[in-house]
């Protein structure tokens, strides 16, 4: 059995172990491949993993020999899954790996712009403190959660934890989702419409996935709805947002400060638009990636692996 992992260095850039994938076969691993590269690289292999390297219809016609396909993530339109399907290959997702880590971070972008604690840091080693004639300053305003409202798009399982933790702060949550257990509802959490979620939300974090219902949701229109001095938090998908809309909306106050983990295109362009954009905090797609998170992805991804050479195909999404 020849496995072979196009793209493997973001989720093992060396702190981890193929050592499941190197059981269950002859084992080829590339850190990064190229479009030009992927079909020779296939070559015969019966398992394909990918993580962002695309796995077309025309990959899948030269590449005859691929019995299994394996996603080193939750989403899977990096393949050509009816394509896939009509050659009778399964391809199969990690599912839940990054709910905890995830979620933590939604609340990292939003205590720094609650609290800018690193560029208050930063001001004590420039001396601003020892210099300062009071015990103490700030240099931004600073933020409370308690109280305020958290408004939550998506309420799956990332969703729902993320929910979690803002009622943990003393916040009330408000969740916008097609699915809706109200079981979980309590004096804290409600489901409610996207107009009320947009008008009544203090903050408002983003866990759908990216459908064409969902693409470009928070735009000027949806803004507009919003109370003045939102805060946005994106931890799923970049085209949930239009971008330039966003900006003008930074620019403007109506938005206070965007926390966003991830953009339109990755890795991000020099010329996308958030990169100047008032009070908006960027990080590189790395809401996933604790070593925690990554070592669970990666023991789901072997387990998926080894349940189909077993007959018993899991977590496929086609």
């Amino acid at each position: 059995m020849k496995i072979t992992v196009l793209d493997g260095y973001t989720l093992n850039p060396g702190d981890l172990s193929w050592e499941g994938f190197e059981k269950l076969g002859d084992l080829t691993c590339y850190d990064r491949t190229e479009a030009s590269e992927i079909i020779e690289r296939i070559g015969d292999s019966e398992v394909v993993i990918t993580n962002k390297t695309p796995i077309t219809a025309e990959t899948l016609s030269a590449c005859s020999n691929v019995k299994y396909i394996g996603v080193l993530a939750t989403g899977y339109n990096v393949v050509d899954v009816k394509a896939a399907a009509a050659r009778e290959i399964p391809v199969c997702n990690i599912p839940t790996y990054g709910t905890t880590a995830v979620s933590q971070f939604v609340f990292a972008h939003l205590l720094n712009i609650c609290h800018h604690v690193g560029e208050h840091a930063q001001t004590v080693k420039d001396g601003k403190w020892s210099s300062c004639e009071d015990f103490c300053y700030w240099d931004f305003p600073l933020t409370e959660l308690a109280d305020k409202t958290m408004g939550i798009l998506g309420y799956g399982r990332i969703g729902q934890a993320t929910g979690r933790i803002a009622q943990a702060f003393g916040m009330k949550v408000i969740a916008f989702d097609e699915y809706q257990n109200k079981d979980l509802e309590s004096e804290t959490m409600r489901y409610g419409s996207l107009d009320e979620l947009l008008a009544e939300s203090d903050v408002i974090s983003l866990h759908c996935p990216l459908f064409d219902s969902t693409m470009g949701i928070i735009n000027k229109n949806s803004i507009a709805k919003m109370k003045d001095g939102v805060i946005i938090i994106n931890t799923s998908r970049g085209p949930l947002i239009v971008e330039e809309d966003l900006v003008e909306a930074l620019e403007s106050g109506k938005v206070r400060a965007a926390g966003v983990d991830v953009v339109s295109s990755e890795p991000i362009k020099d010329d996308n638009v958030l990169l100047k954009a008032k009070n908006c905090f960027i990080t590189p797609h790395i809401a996933w990636a604790p070593s925690e998170a990554r070592s669970r992805l990666m023991n789901i991804a072997v387990e998926n692996l080894d349940s189909f050479l077993s007959g018993k195909t899991v977590n496929k999404v086609n």
